[in-house]
């Protein structure tokens, strides 16, 4: 890919963390070869991970329901997809 996608949570750790950092945060989808679904319980995720990863953060069921992708990759801001996540910033 020639672009990076922009992911706008609705959940409050993620807002939590976005606004303490000031900066953007780097995440991905956490589906791992072989999965037909990506992992979201934290419980499954230490069960399988916990020996690979550093930190789990347990904030409660976050679901798998597609976050909002707007695309600012033009001259004009471009919602991809309408998902989780508030498009408020990016209105005109």
């Amino acid at each position: 890919r020639k672009t990076i996608g922009l992911r706008v949570p609705d959940h409050p750790v993620a807002q939590a963390l976005l606004a303490e950092l000031n900066e953007p945060l780097l995440s991905s989808t956490l589906l791992l070869p072989g999965d037909e679904a990506p992992l979201s319980e934290a419980t499954e995720i230490r069960a399988r991970l916990e020996r690979e990863v550093d930190l789990i953060v347990d904030a409660g069921p976050c679901g798998i329901d597609p976050t909002t992708v707007v695309d600012l990759s033009g001259g004009t801001v471009e919602i991809l997809r309408k998902g989780k996540g508030s498009i408020a910033p990016f209105a005109h």
